[in-house]
């Protein structure tokens, strides 16, 4: 692994690495939101086509060969240079802290190339900035090549839009009364929105797509897999307790960390309702009731991409509401070291955050709930807490709250 300080630049070839790779982004940046992106630049370093600003917002390029996962503090882009068109000279990794904070807020970060190259940087690098060019990859003399940047940029993602030469979408006005003649065709316009619930109850609606339903909606939890646990409980035993962290020393990995578990309890339309989470195996399904279905929990710790939930949009009219929830399967309930936060996505919509940022030792949250409001799609943030009682489980505790009425035994993954 070569290890590159600020301005050193490689040609790639030399490097030791072909034409695709990974490009990771490690933000450590506990309680801050921090959005890393990729600007493809053409000849002139501008933005001539949008769809090769690759973020949050638009996680791949047209022909796919920039594409961008999110797992909570790493943004890893999985890159093809070969698959670029000739208009693309440059690809500019960024990031940019979103809110009041600034960029000397950051902790240690850093930058790897596949597995040759690596370009830590951190906070303490910086001052007021709230964003920094962290890398590029462009062509020069027929070959691609390597440059780690880390410059401080004054303005966040928008300033850094409008610096290569995009043009950010702005909300629509209402429409003329008498319609306006034919015009130019609009310059190219990126939407940076994204929807961040920060209290608890806070709400927000997504919109159907014309003629069609809400699509397939994604559900993504991602927290600091390496948290520490929080000091150790008197032991304890049975089922119950060990959810609770008591029977858990070591956590996933063996390393001290803690495994969030993501599930949801629903009502469909015609009142039955039911559980979709790791434990007991009930994983649901898709295409058919209650059309929630969750991702395959993985265990080894290999998987970056958190826990993930999908909800059949095209069939929302069948259900009522979906409630959210986490809960602390392995390690000492620490929520707050996890850092955890729920993204809520859904095509052609702003994606939506709420952030686990309460709680104690309790090892349970209800996060957010989903509902169908006559036909529309409502999130509102929960962010509520619950510790076994007694013989009562937090997972019965959290239905009673909430009103759901399931019965309940133990179970254990498969």
């Amino acid at each position: 692994m070569n290890l590159f300080s600020r301005g050193q630049k490689g040609k790639l070839a030399d490097l030791g690495t072909g034409s695709a790779f990974t490009v990771e982004v490690d933000i450590q940046a506990p309680g801050l939101s921090v959005d890393v992106s990729c600007f493809g630049l053409d000849v002139a370093e501008r933005l001539s086509d949008e769809r090769y600003m690759v973020f949050y917002n638009q996680l791949a390029s047209p022909e796919g060969a920039v594409r961008l996962e999110l797992a909570g503090s790493l943004a890893r882009f999985a890159v093809n240079l070969d698959s670029l068109p000739a208009t693309i000279a440059k690809l500019v990794f960024v990031a940019a802290i979103d809110g009041t904070q600034t960029m000397r807020s950051l902790g240690a970060c850093a930058l790897n190339l596949g597995s040759v190259v690596r370009f830590p940087w951190s906070g303490a690098d910086f001052g007021d900035e709230k964003a920094v060019i962290v890398a590029e990859l462009y062509r020069r003399d027929g070959s691609w090549r390597f440059g780690a940047v880390g410059q401080g940029f004054n303005g966040g993602l928008s300033a850094l839009l409008a610096h290569f030469g995009g043009t950010e979408a702005k909300p629509a006005a209402a429409p003329a009364p008498i319609p306006a003649p034919p015009a130019a065709p609009a310059q190219p316009r990126v939407s940076l929105s994204k929807v961040t619930l920060e209290k608890r109850g806070d709400k927000v609606s997504l919109d159907k797509r014309a003629g069609r339903g809400f699509g397939r909606i994604h559900v993504n939890l991602n927290w600091n897999q390496s948290a520490a646990a929080a000091p150790p409980q008197p032991a304890k035993t049975g089922f119950f307790d060990k959810l609770i962290g008591g029977g858990i020393g070591a956590g996933r990995k063996g390393r001290g960390g803690i495994d969030l578990d993501l599930g949801c309890m629903y009502e469909l339309a015609d009142g039955r309702r039911g559980l979709v989470q790791a434990l007991g195996n009930a994983w649901g399904d898709f295409e058919r009731e209650p059309f929630i279905r969750l991702d395959a929990d993985d265990r080894t710790g290999a998987a970056t991409g958190g826990e993930n939930l999908y909800i059949n949009g095209e069939r929302f009219d069948a259900i009522r509401r979906a409630l959210i929830f986490s809960f602390i399967y392995e390690g000492v309930p620490n929520w707050a070291a996890t850092d955890g936060v729920v993204t809520i996505s859904a095509p052609d919509q702003a994606p939506i955050e709420v952030r686990l940022d309460g709680g104690g030792n309790q090892m349970m949250c209800a996060i957010a709930l989903i509902e169908n409001r006559n036909g529309a799609l409502v999130v509102t943030k929960l962010a509520e807490y619950f510790q076994q009682q007694g013989g009562t489980s937090a997972h019965e505790l959290m239905d009673r709250h909430f009103g759901f009425g399931l019965r309940w035994k133990t179970g254990t993954k498969g």
